[in-house]
């Protein structure tokens, strides 16, 4: 009578067992989450804004990350692939040709703009046009005011490597900016009188100018905002042509200023089944280029994004406070102490 009992004690227990296993396995499968791929396009807003999102994605929704670096053509076309989910800094006018047609063939989805109050041209240290007398510096071209002036003023930017022009300096190569630049420069005839400089990458221009700026030399060439070297250095932007859609393109050789870039947050289609609670976070999502230089220069003193991103989230809270669901807030609170 014992050994039934017993027998009939370890048959319950088993099926217990295999009841609880069954459970757990459940939960488990759909406690699961896909790893969310962002891509990075190797600058450096981008790659805050991604520790940014980073946060809210791991920490808040519980999701792990991945990111994929490359050149803007190689993430884009990651984005439209589905090799990439999600793209925070998608330049639209830089990338007008592909962007547009991936949105209309259903293979993307915009999901916000993360700031519209940008600029980009070519840039000298203020101090070249009006001097700085704290330091000693007399103007060096007062009247230099437009891209149209500097064949004028070839010695002033003398290019050390062919002193028989000036130098200005690109945007480093393989970003589709570098295609805009050389096409001004050929339209406005600069070769005549200045060289193209293409410096390998964003830290090696930012190298140069911050060297000539510390220095209170002359300087010109490409930037952007939002960028940390905005919120550190006083830089003036060259006027250009008023701008037109006309002026604006491949055929004209972007004849005029560039138009304030709308930045957007991009998403690869399936992002919606995929994490839907995800995609109405990033659709909340905006900065502004202030924002974004401080936090670049922050980025510039201390090195690390990951820190940087949390040192933005604990200086800005009112800003993000509405992004996300209260719980998802609270959890992303916790992450940044």
């Amino acid at each position: 009578m014992k050994s039934k009992k017993r027998i009939t004690t370890i048959v319950i227990l088993s099926l217990l067992l295999l009841i609880f296993s069954a459970c757990s396995n459940g939960e488990d499968a759909s406690e699961k989450k896909d790893t969310l791929v962002l891509a990075d396009a190797q600058w450096e807003s981008i790659q805050f804004h991604n520790s940014v999102a980073k946060i809210f994605i791991e920490e808040g929704f519980g999701y792990k990350t991945d990111i994929i670096s490359g050149t803007t053509p190689v993430t884009f076309t990651g984005l439209v692939n589905g090799d990439i989910d999600i793209y925070m800094e998608a330049w639209v006018q830089n990338i007008v040709d592909v962007y547009e047609p991936a949105i209309e063939n259903g293979d993307i989805i915009e999901v916000s703009t993360n700031f519209d109050d940008n600029r980009q041209g070519l840039y000298v240290p203020t101090y070249v046009i009006e001097g700085d007398p704290e330091r000693g510096i007399e103007p060096m071209a007062p009247d230099l005011k437009t891209v149209k002036d500097l064949p004028k003023y070839k010695e002033l930017f003398k290019d050390e490597e062919d002193p028989s022009k000036g130098r200005i300096y690109g945007s480093p190569s393989g970003w589709e900016v570098d295609n805009i630049l050389r096409k001004k420069f050929d339209t406005y005839e600069l070769g005549k009188t200045f060289n193209y400089f293409s410096p390998g990458s964003s830290s090696g221009l930012a190298v140069s100018l911050g060297t000539s700026f510390e220095n209170g030399e002359p300087w010109v060439g490409y930037y952007w905002e939002p960028e940390w070297v905005m919120a550190k250095y006083d830089l003036t932007l060259l006027e250009d042509e008023p701008y037109s859609d006309e002026l604006w393109s491949e055929e004209a050789g972007y004849a005029c200023e560039w138009p304030s870039v709308n930045v957007t947050v991009a998403v690869h289609k399936g992002m919606k089944e995929k994490a839907p609670e995800v995609v109405e976070f990033l659709s909340n999502y905006k900065t502004s280029k202030d924002l974004t230089n401080e936090a670049l220069l922050y980025l510039q003193d201390n090195k690390d994004v990951d820190e940087t991103a949390k040192w933005f989230l604990r200086e800005n809270e009112e800003l993000w406070a509405d992004w996300a669901p209260a719980d998802v807030i609270e959890k992303v609170k916790e992450a940044i102490k």
